[in-house]
């Protein structure tokens, strides 16, 4: 027979299991307002930070702004992941890329047919993704008051191999008798290539006797520091240098038109806009940090590339990125 006393005892003992119980249920499960536990939350801070390695990029000097860009984001996510973006031009990129010397390659044209070739004769698979629309600006010093736009045919009268281009009056009769100071990107670069394809009609066909660099920043400071200067090369690098330079406009038949967000975009700045690419290893995707990074590439190339004053691609190049990398991914 139960006590008084001993039955309270076992109705207190009885309760104090019960909330026990209760908070046990309720310790992984969230509480009312639908909020993450924080041990939950824990677990997901702990899988935010346990991706490790090294991730090696190299290539164009125009998509580097957005790899960088990409890679400086992807940090915060990923700190004990180590990713380095260099920069040694479109082809200089490929040459390391097919040598199996980096796991991505940033390029501002498309993989020719021969690095193709050789990237199949070395066994490298890879997956091409557009990550963002650039356009090419032709600049000159702010205090060339003469000149606002020029013609295609000008420009490749200027730039085309043994040129005959020396002053500024060779190309208009009516502009100053100064030798005219020529800017542009080395010969491994893809700005070079499309540029020389664009404009003269063949890749790298160029005179040669130009300030060559593969370091955009040269190039602004040659010609912001020359007023007979001219030069060119990515559009993103004019927009974070604009207080120092002129932009001029380009008619590619259609009327002078200067490059703009818009103008790249409707591909009205013609025959200078173009897509700009990362090749990725295949093999590289082997590794869960490689595939954590070109996933947060693709879900936000697009802020980060309009960012540093690129056009984002639309959204069915968005898709078909998508699908390149799962496909990639999935087997």
């Amino acid at each position: 027979m139960i006590t008084t006393n001993t039955g309270k005892l076992l109705a207190l003992l009885s309760l104090a299991i019960g909330v026990s119980l209760i908070g046990v249920g309720c310790s992984g499960g969230g509480n009312n307002s639908g909020e993450p536990a924080t041990q939950s939350a824990g677990s997901e801070s702990e899988a935010s930070t346990k991706l490790t390695g090294d991730i090696k990029i190299d290539g164009s000097s125009t998509v580097y702004p957005v790899s960088e860009a990409v890679a400086e984001e992807f940090r915060a996510v990923q700190p004990k992941v180590r990713v380095t973006v260099g920069v040694s031009g479109t082809g200089g990129g490929m040459k390391k890329f097919i040598a199996g010397e980096v796991d991505i390659c940033d390029a501002s044209r498309a993989m020719k047919e021969k690095e193709a070739a050789a990237c199949k004769e070395q066994g490298v698979e890879f997956i091409e993704l557009s990550v963002a629309f650039d356009g090419l600006a032709v600049i000159v010093n702010p205090e060339n008051t003469w000149c606002d736009c020029l013609t295609v045919g000008q420009l490749k009268e200027l730039w085309r191999p043994e040129s005959g281009v020396k002053q500024w009056k060779d190309l208009d009769p009516k502009w100053p008798a100064e030798d005219i100071k020529l800017y542009g990107p080395g010969t491994d670069s893809g700005t070079f290539d499309y540029f020389t394809e664009a404009i003269v009609g063949e890749s790298k066909a160029s005179r040669a006797d130009y300030t060559a660099s593969e370091d955009d920043n040269v190039l602004v400071t040659g010609v912001s520091e020359d007023k007979n200067s001219l030069g060119y090369f990515g559009f993103a690098y004019y927009e974070e240098n604009k207080d120092k330079l002129k932009l001029l406009g380009v008619d590619g038949g259609e009327g002078c038109k200067k490059p703009s967000l818009e103008t790249v975009r409707n591909n009205s700045y013609a025959p200078l806009s173009r897509p700009l690419f990362i090749y990725v290893r295949k093999s590289a995707l082997a590794r869960p940090e490689v595939v954590a990074f070109v996933k947060f590439y693709l879900e936000n190339a697009a802020a980060l590339s309009k960012d540093v004053g690129y056009v984002p691609v639309s959204d069915e190049v968005q898709k078909a990125n998508m699908e390149a990398f799962n496909g990639a991914t999935s087997k």
